[in-house]
């Protein structure tokens, strides 16, 4: 899996779930503050990547992941491992 096909399925979920733009999905974006994702938004987007990539997000992890950035690097990291 490459850190692009990570991206598209966060974008692509997120562009479904909360209703944005795709082009407005990016590596910076900050799920609260620039996307507008709420508490149930980010824990959809937990199970979507749990069940995708078959990598567990503790609720203390997914607090420190503020970024669609952190988000695919917690994907790479966790599935290579």
């Amino acid at each position: 899996m490459t850190r692009e096909e990570v991206f598209n399925l966060i974008r692509d979920h997120l562009a479904d779930e909360i209703d944005v733009d795709p082009s407005a999905v990016l590596e910076e974006s900050r799920f609260k503050e620039d996307l507008a994702a709420d508490s149930l938004d980010l824990y959809t987007l937990v199970q979507e990547l749990e069940d995708s990539y078959g990598v567990k997000m503790t609720d203390e992890e997914a607090s420190r992941i503020l970024t669609v950035g952190q988000a695919v690097d917690f994907v790479l990291e966790r599935a290579a491992a």
